[in-house]
């Protein structure tokens, strides 16, 4: 059902809003956590797509590059389906073996900072996040009573699902994380399989926030940002 304009699922929290017409409440650690995690996002989605436009191709198992069948090809750099290999040479004799080629074309391979910067702000949305979700549930918190049903539904399947999904995924894809818990390969199928599940959580989040950004601006902007920047 659509109501103004909007899906049903936040009609709940905007009539409490507008008929008030007061800004909600938020405890100060909501308001803090809030913003850290908002911060962290932004650098995240900044640089996971400066290190997608290198390598725009998403594998399942354990490997995966240029010369092994993508699961999916994003058009988003020069690097997309580029051509111009020299002769594929075989490791071995065997059928089945290992190859390699060179490429004759310049690629964009700008992500160095991207990764480092990436692998760093990760630490900002993992932490906090972890807080946020003991602190939550020790108060209390996820009961959000003023949201319909599946407004609900839809914010605990990001913060017990998506978002711990995507920081493991996330460890999975460091070796330094893997030598010492080698059991999240298992789980993930591969540093590729990680790579690609990592992938498409960090689009559900994304949708995710979109829509959430959507609904504060018509549930009243100003408002809303004076609740969660002064609690009142």
């Amino acid at each position: 059902m659509i109501l103004n304009g909007l899906p049903r699922l936040g009609y709940t929290a905007l009539r409490l809003t507008t008929e008030t017409g007061a800004p909600p409440h938020h405890e100060s650690w909501v308001r803090i956590s809030h913003w850290i995690l908002a911060a962290a996002l932004l650098v995240l989605v900044f640089t996971g797509v400066a290190i997608l436009m290198v390598h725009p191709r998403l594998y399942w198992g354990e490997t995966g590059n240029d010369l092994t069948p993508a699961l999916l090809e994003l058009k988003i750099s020069r690097n997309y389906r580029h051509g111009g290999w020299t002769a594929q040479t075989p490791f071995f004799q065997a059928p089945g073996s290992a190859i390699s080629a060179v490429r004759t074309y310049d690629i964009f391979n700008q992500n160095g900072w991207a990764r480092s910067l990436h692998f760093l702000s990760a630490w900002w949305l993992a932490i906090p996040g972890v807080l946020y979700l003991v602190n939550g549930l020790a108060r209390g918190h996820f009961r959000w009573p003023q949201y319909g049903r599946a407004q609900r539904l839809a914010y605990r399947f990001i913060v017990f699902v998506a978002a711990p999904l995507m920081v493991l995924t996330g460890m999975t894809m460091a070796p330094a994380v893997t030598a010492a818990m080698p059991f999240l390969l298992r789980v993930f199928g591969g540093y590729q399989s990680a790579r690609t599940i990592h992938f498409f959580t960090f689009v559900v989040l994304l949708v995710f926030t979109a829509g959430h950004v959507v609904m504060v601006i018509r549930s009243g902007f100003r408002r809303q940002m004076r609740g969660m920047t002064l609690g009142s």
